[in-house]
């Protein structure tokens, strides 16, 4: 049941056997790998870009992409259920042709995937791409399906998969990862979700909003990396859209029977049964690192697959680099293409920049959104400071007032001796575009004085982290609009 990505061939060229020469070789055709080759490329390396499979990697293929074309096309049901908040107005939409939004969606993957990928290359003359499974060879070159490719320098950026879980029966059963997800055609009656991470609360409740009855299973809470005031309050939106969050204390086995699948957990001291007609598993994602040669070429990987980078993006073995995904660090597409330009340029350049990661914006785009950048409370107490919250519920800030959605609340972290911020934690409708002014403000070492003194166009969410800022030392109840 779950999709599998087809090979294909793009630019083919050179003899089997054959032994060729770069300056760097690529292994990875997503968006590390693109952003690597080209990088390089433009400072005038010979570069060879190896692909295996669909060109473009996961985020355009099966992963950001697609799912938020999903997540904006049910938007609409849900803005038409809530329009009655506005006196005198009523709406309605429906769901009339789901295989349709999903062609449609599809056809949207297919022009970025060319636009961004494909049509690029030809660009780029310095750039070879060649199809095929790679490997490094112990004495250095790299073998792609019987060719041989020598290059002083290596990049790998093979990317991620989903992670399938050991649970008793899950074999047995048909389920679903969140590529095969994306493209049913059809939306089940019910569906249960095994995973409370990003990729679990994103996919539930698209599915919900699109009329599947979803139970969301999950050991520790939705979203458990997030600010705890940010997954309790997400959790009761859920329930009120319908989708039951459930915590349990394992997966003890999966089954076929009833509507279609059973997962049996611990939930309270007790054993349940969960039924649905369908089953997601969301547990994260896993590095593609499998199949490279990397024990035996002298790269060393951590417990989960990935491959161990330094600041400077090298791997144990000299001469070799990693960037994205398969680093299994910060994988987020924007982090993948910025530590392959770095480790390209390194790799050309003599190692004279480093990865810094300190200040990441993060969404996740659930409706309220999710937005993150910095430490958490508990990481800023974990790294020593003193301490200091501010929590503000969006009931305080006039763009949700006037929208009359109050879902939501902004969590600035601060050191409480010198005032700086250390974290911004957004839970908003428009969340996501509220997070970078908070990345530049951390960046620039700003404290919550200096934000609270900013100024911030009236009505709008990002206006939020100035009354957040305020909240510090003030009653924002108190404040007339736009004081400060």
């Amino acid at each position: 049941m779950r999709a599998k990505v087809s090979a294909r061939s793009l630019f083919k060229g050179g003899n089997e056997g054959s032994e060729e020469r770069f300056d760097l070789v690529v292994i990875g055709a997503g968006s590390a790998g693109f952003s690597a080759a080209i990088t390089a490329a433009d400072e005038g390396a010979q570069v060879a870009l190896i692909g295996h499979g669909t060109i473009g990697g996961t985020c355009v293929n099966v992963g950001c992409v697609p799912s938020k074309a999903l997540i904006r096309a049910v938007e609409p049901l849900h803005h038409a259920r809530a329009a009655r908040r506005f006196a005198g107005i009523e709406a309605e939409a429906r769901v009339t042709d789901w295989a349709a939004t999903v062609r449609q969606k599809r056809e949207l993957v297919e022009e970025l995937r060319r636009a961004k990928y494909i049509d690029v290359l030809p660009s780029h003359p310095r750039v070879r791409y060649i199809e095929g499974a790679a490997r490094l060879a112990p004495d250095g070159a790299v073998e792609v399906e019987g060719r041989r490719l020598e290059a002083p320098r290596i990049i790998i950026a093979t990317g991620s998969r989903p992670h399938v879980p050991e649970i008793p029966g899950l074999g047995d059963v048909p389920w679903h990862d969140s590529t095969s997800l994306l493209e049913l055609e059809e939306v089940p009656d019910s569906l249960i979700v095994i995973g409370g991470g990003y990729i679990g609360v994103e996919l539930a409740q698209i599915l919900a909003r699109a009329g599947s009855r979803v139970s969301i299973l999950t050991r520790h809470g939705l979203l458990p990396r997030a600010e705890p005031e940010i997954s309790q309050a997400l959790t009761g939106y859920f329930a009120e859209e319908g989708i039951t969050v459930r915590k349990v204390g394992g997966y003890e086995r999966v089954e076929a029977g009833g509507e279609g699948v059973v997962v049996h957990v611990p939930e309270a001291g007790e054993a349940r049964r969960i039924t649905a007609e369908a089953l997601l598993v969301a547990t994260g994602r896993v590095p593609n690192s499998g199949g490279l040669g990397l024990e035996e070429a002298g790269v060393a990987t951590d417990a989960r697959g990935g491959i161990v980078i330094d600041a400077h993006m090298r791997t144990s073995r000299a001469g070799v680099y990693a960037a994205g995904d398969v680093t299994g660090r910060d994988q987020f597409v924007y982090m993948a293409a910025y530590g392959a330009k770095i480790a390209a340029r390194n790799a050309l350049q003599g190692d004279r920049w480093s990865y810094d990661n300190s200040a990441i914006p993060s969404v996740v785009f659930s409706d309220p959104q999710v937005a993150s950048v910095g430490m958490t409370e508990a990481a800023a107490r974990a790294a020593g400071h003193d301490v200091r919250v501010s929590v503000l519920p969006l009931e305080h800030v006039p763009r949700a007032i006037a929208a009359r959605d109050t879902r939501g609340l902004i969590k600035l972290v601060a050191d409480a001796a010198t005032h700086r911020l250390l974290g911004a934690h957004v839970l908003a409708p428009e969340g996501a575009d509220s997070i970078q002014a908070a990345a530049f403000a951390i960046r620039a070492g700003m404290g919550w004085d200096e934000l609270g003194d900013a100024i911030f166009p009236y009505l709008t969410t990002v206006e939020g982290l100035k009354l957040a800022a305020q909240t510090f030392e003030k009653d924002v109840a108190a404040l007339s609009c736009c004081a400060g």
